[in-house]
């Protein structure tokens, strides 16, 4: 869909909706603000966004008239695309187009695009190192760090973009189109949001839907339900395997992850040479590889960015060493599935800080999957509760109450032994008590480095 010369809703003025609105200023548009805080300041949002007198500011309850000659609404990845206000704007007859669509209709060159459950943001790093030392121009987008509106301007027809890209932002895409995607797992997650994990996975499959067959999708192939969804998408598929030795596909050969083509079989790296943990962490790095191989990028290249690559921030990132005792942030796990996968990257006595925000999740499958590496929990948020009663349904009872961050922190170093690990993996949302993950995460890393030595 064209934007020039359409009159754009932008609706919500948090970060994700004045990125468009700064995106959208130096186009042909007619823009209309829209938040539902009835105190924005009109006057003062203008003067930030530079858009005084190019465009006018609604505030407080959407009213039909207000969708009068409106041609699209731009909606933010936190608003549901089947919210009141926006199934009123579909039935006026208004274009929904989030965030990723519009920064995708205004930018040039080539794209990656990243989504599943989890390892996203670890996929998308490394994916993103991989693409830069073999193109000149590439810019990486997403949760990561900058929004794809931020820079869609900036693009050139010589970019590589590599976006990593939520189940939110794919509820509204229309034309969005990745040269080459990947969905990199599937488990339950955001129900409170989509209803049901069917809904969850069939959005999350939508950022192959526009994909060409002579186009590339990277597949987990060790994700049976995720694999039988795969077999009704155009593109043709590249799967990874961290199970099984492949006819054609990513693998893991003993300790090496090799490629095989239909001409030969070529060894890439071996685990011991990475430095990432975990098992989940040799899947990510299968999937980078198959995506930088679908871009064009020397496997040599790919095997040295992997070499040389360090783990992300948040996602069991080793933080010190106080007494002896090893601390992990891995706030980046905010469910079951991804605080799964750092339980089984520990390989000492663990003492597990958990709980927060409740997205409707099943604790019981994570608990069962302790198998005698976590030695106590602390919970605190919204779920400790929740998740106290389902661990002691599992036979789990070393289990202690605090009731914030800071507390648990104090607890676990109190009940820690020289040579045990202390390991944030909330299994939940951060919200409520924290702004974001990161917010989370900073402040695990700077109580646990407060902590006497």
């Amino acid at each position: 869909m064209k934007l020039d010369g359409k009159t754009i809703l932008i609706y919500g003025m948090g970060i994700s909706g004045k990125g468009v609105a700064t995106l959208l200023k130096n186009h042909e548009n007619s823009l209309i603000l829209y938040d539902g805080n009835e105190a924005l300041d009109k006057e003062a949002l203008l003067k930030e966004l530079g858009l005084a007198d190019k465009a006018k500011v609604i505030t407080g309850k959407l009213s039909e008239e207000a969708l009068n000659g409106v041609d699209i609404l731009a909606l933010s990845p936190g608003i549901s695309a089947f919210a009141p206000d926006i199934e009123m704007a579909r039935k006026a007859g208004v274009s929904i187009l989030g965030e990723v669509e519009i920064a995708y209709e205004i930018s040039k060159g080539r794209m990656a695009a990243i989504t599943g459950t989890n390892g996203k943001t670890t996929t998308t790093a490394l994916t993103g190192e991989i693409m830069k030392a073999a193109y000149p121009e590439v810019f990486v987008v997403g949760n990561i760090g900058k929004s794809f509106a931020s820079v869609a301007d900036e693009t050139t027809d010589n970019s590589v973009i590599v976006a990593e890209i939520s189940s939110f932002q794919l509820e509204s895409i229309d034309e969005f189109h990745p040269e080459v995607s990947a969905v990199l797992n599937l488990t339950p997650d955001h129900l409170d949001r989509h209803g049901s994990f069917e809904n969850y996975a069939a959005v999350k499959m939508q950022i192959a839907k526009n994909q060409k067959p002579d186009e590339i999708c990277v597949i987990n192939y060790d994700d049976e339900y995720l694999r039988g969804l795969a077999e009704d998408i155009t593109p043709k598929k590249l799967y990874f395997s961290r199970k099984e030795e492949l006819e054609y596909g990513i693998f893991l050969k003993g300790d090496m992850i090799c490629y095989k083509d239909e001409n030969r079989l070529t060894e890439i790296i071996r685990k011991d040479d990475m430095n990432l943990m975990g098992d989940h962490n040799v899947e990510n790095v299968m999937a980078a590889c198959g995506i930088g191989i679908a871009m064009g990028v020397s496997i040599p290249v790919i095997a040295d960015v992997v070499r040389n690559f360090q783990a992300v921030e948040h996602r069991i990132e080793f933080v010190c060493r106080r007494k002896g005792v090893a601390y992990y942030n891995d706030s980046k796990g905010t469910n079951t599935d991804a605080a799964s996968k750092a339980v089984s990257a520990m390989v000492a006595p663990t003492i597990l800080i958990a709980g927060g925000y409740d997205k409707g999740a099943d604790f019981t499958e994570w608990i069962e999957g302790f198998h005698g590496k976590i030695r106590d929990m602390i919970l605190i948020g919204q779920t400790a509760e929740k998740i106290k009663e389902t661990a002691l349904k599992c036979g789990f009872t070393n289990l202690h109450m605090c009731e914030d961050l800071k507390e648990a922190v104090a607890k676990a170093a109190e009940m820690a032994n020289e040579g045990d690990a202390v390991l944030l993996s909330p299994a939940c949302a951060s919200w409520g008590q924290f702004k974001n993950y990161e917010q989370r995460g900073e402040m695990f890393k700077d109580y646990v480095r407060a902590l006497e030595d």
